[in-house]
């Protein structure tokens, strides 16, 4: 298996704003699954804090997705996204191995 750069962010919404983050992307989704080098991307509501988002894409490599994170197209979406989030964080790592369980 070849090894998967792994982007994990999350997100903290404004009180009430929740919804409005959760439609600015979706509609904009497409633009990080239609990038080269994207696997696949996904979004968490967490269950236990209110308001806090998780998103997990998948790159073939590093420098994919840095090239991504730097163009405009990346920047674009962020300020689409940036008046629903009060604050955020990244963490980046590396898939070392994949199972699936048995109910996949």
């Amino acid at each position: 298996m070849a090894e998967t750069f792994r982007v994990l962010l999350r997100m903290c919404t404004h009180p009430g704003r929740a919804g409005e983050f959760e439609a600015a992307w979706h509609a904009g989704a497409d633009i990080i699954t239609t990038q080269p080098g994207n696997l696949g991307q996904w979004l968490a509501r967490s269950s236990e804090e209110e308001g806090v988002y998780y998103i997990t894409s998948d790159w073939t490599d590093e420098d994919t997705f840095r090239r991504y994170e730097r163009s405009e197209t990346h920047l674009a979406h962020r300020r689409r996204l940036h008046p629903f989030r009060s604050s955020g964080s990244m963490t980046t790592m590396t898939v070392l191995r994949a199972m699936t369980g048995a109910a996949g």
